[in-house]
């Protein structure tokens, strides 16, 4: 991109200053696009040592090859090479005079905090060579000891999968590499490569749908591409999969594709169940416009592919299928969870009291469930109640934050759902990588918490502190979503809009709205502030209500 002069104030270029020639493959101009060295104090001063702001005179849109879109791909690779590097030291093995083994010796895994569930997996018995199959082969877990259990695949279908077919690789390799065809290696050690290659993919491809669904403010993609949380997460966990399906399914509503859009929400469900939770917001947004009939096929679609994947495996291996959910309603309140935040500082037993090995938390299981359906209620009335509908993206990003804080368990990995949610609710960059760097942060004390102080570790306490910041971070997003929501003339993704009194080509209402883009209400609740309300001039544009 180059400069041939740069403002001389520190404001941006007047509208009418800026540039109108030449498109790029996103079919917008460059005066339809929100330039961020102009709007975020953040860019401007990354910009510094590259020459400052983008001048009134520079020539956009013309680059034939490093596009934005290309730009942001770019940083998402070295992100992710970065990451994976993060991870390294748990690939490390020594010899031990029987073969090659990890070397986790010490509590390497926790000492470097490389720790990722990925290696391990590759050892449990549902993924072992030969006749084990997800869900139909069962394994031991502490075999020949009063705890001994019967185990199968605990991850839902696609993601167990993806496993299995990730080990079947890995097996293939070794195989390849023992006559010499290949690079040999620990066959863990392959196992977790092939499957961080296909997690890289699939953040790759969340990466490519933000860029796309951000549209006019393209370039807030980039704080996904290089986000804290990918280089500490990306390849903890399989959650990279759910959330390309997730945001994939959101660009297809925006692409106004109701069905494609239900099957991928539907296919992330059985990935992670998280992608489910947007179907919520997307029904409530719909009653509001009067799109139902468009809401409900994506419903309809989304239980179809979710039933078209599970009803096989429930069919054929129903223990098996169960243990998601046997798994999930047995654990206790995990070490990061608002509940454990409680026992620890007070002193509490707990709802349920002392529990017996593989006892059910009933009374925390409900609780749980209940204030995440009484947070469920809260958004869907202030769906209806806010002056001006709601954003898709800013209901899904309160949603699952909701679920997050609510839940018994937050597992370190489920921090990156929130990542392109929060990017397409909150394109507010300093605030968004503040929590990013917090958020990523507290991998440091979970990691010497579990090291345990007997090994030099941290107490406890330290690491609670650590999620009550997390925690606290997160519910201050939150805060700053429903404020927007009720005043949306302070939303960054309308306020350029409102301010100008002008609809450019290519900007929308709702950039993730699809038939909820533009569309008058139908239904409101009976009472609503008016306060902050954008209303549609005779031109159809939206500006702020005097």
């Amino acid at each position: 991109m180059s400069t041939s002069s740069e403002p001389t104030s520190t404001d941006p270029p007047s509208p009418g200053n800026r540039p109108s020639a030449a498109v790029d493959s996103d079919s917008l101009g460059p005066a339809d696009r929100v330039v961020p060295t102009w709007t975020e104090p953040l860019a401007w001063a990354l910009s510094r040592p590259f020459g400052g702001r983008m001048g009134r005179h520079a020539q956009v849109g013309r680059q034939w090859f490093w596009t934005p879109l290309r730009v942001v791909l770019l940083l998402a690779v070295l992100m992710l090479a970065a990451a994976w590097l993060f991870k390294a030291p748990c690939q490390v093995t020594h010899d031990t005079g029987n073969g090659p083994q990890l070397d986790w010796r010490d509590h390497r895994q926790y000492t470097a905090m490389c720790y990722t569930d990925i290696i391990p997996r590759y050892g449990m018995g549902d993924l072992a060579p030969d006749t084990a199959f997800p869900y139909k082969t069962a394994w031991l877990e502490n075999p020949g000891t009063p705890q001994q259990k019967v185990r199968y695949m605990e991850y839902p279908v696609l993601t167990g999968l993806f496993q299995w077919v990730n080990a079947r690789v890995a097996d293939g390799w070794a195989t390849l590499a023992g006559f010499g065809w290949l690079p040999g290696g620990m066959i863990t050690v392959l196992y977790f490569n092939i499957s961080a290659f296909w997690l890289a993919a699939a953040w790759l491809v969340t990466v490519w749908a933000l860029v796309l669904l951000c549209r006019r403010r393209l370039w807030d993609a980039a704080l996904a591409a290089v986000s804290p949380l990918v280089f500490v997460h990306a390849f903890t966990n399989f959650d990279a999969l759910a959330a390309a399906l997730g945001t994939t399914g959101l660009l297809a509503w925006s692409r106004r594709r109701p069905v494609l859009a239900g099957v991928l929400i539907g296919l992330g469900g059985a990935t992670k169940l998280y992608p489910l939770f947007f179907l919520g917001p997307l029904l409530v947004l719909a009653l509001r416009a009067g799109k139902l009939t468009e809401a409900m096929r994506s419903v309809l679609a989304a239980a179809v592919a979710w039933l078209a994947v599970n009803l096989p495996i429930l069919l054929l291996y129903p223990a098996g299928w169960r243990e998601f959910f046997r798994l999930n309603a047995e654990r206790p309140a995990d070490p990061d969870s608002l509940y454990n935040v409680l026992m620890h500082f007070t002193g509490w037993a707990g709802f349920d009291g002392p529990l017996a090995d593989g006892q059910v938390p009933v009374v925390l299981n409900l609780v749980s469930l209940l204030l995440f359906l009484a947070a469920c209620a809260g958004i869907a009335w202030l769906a209806l109640a806010a002056p001006t509908r709601p954003r898709l993206a800013q209901l899904c990003f309160l949603v699952v934050a909701a679920f997050l804080l609510t839940n018994k368990v937050w597992s370190p990995q489920y921090s990156l759902w929130l990542v392109p949610l929060a990017v397409l609710a909150i394109p507010r960059w300093r605030l968004l990588l503040g929590w990013m760097l917090v958020d990523a942060a507290v991998w440091a004390p979970r990691m010497y918490y579990y090291l345990g102080t007997g090994n030099k570790g941290l107490p406890e306490g330290w690491f609670l502190g650590a999620v009550v910041i997390r925690d606290a971070v997160v519910v201050a997003l939150c805060v700053l979503v429903v404020r927007e929501v009720l005043r949306p003339a302070e939303d960054k993704v309308r306020v350029a809009l409102a301010a100008r009194g002008e609809r450019p080509a290519g900007a929308v209402d709702d950039p993730c709205g699809g038939f909820l883009d533009g569309a008058r209400d139908r239904f409101v609740w009976p009472w609503r502030g008016r306060r902050g309300e954008l209303c549609p001039t005779s031109g159809g544009h939206l500006v702020p209500r005097r």
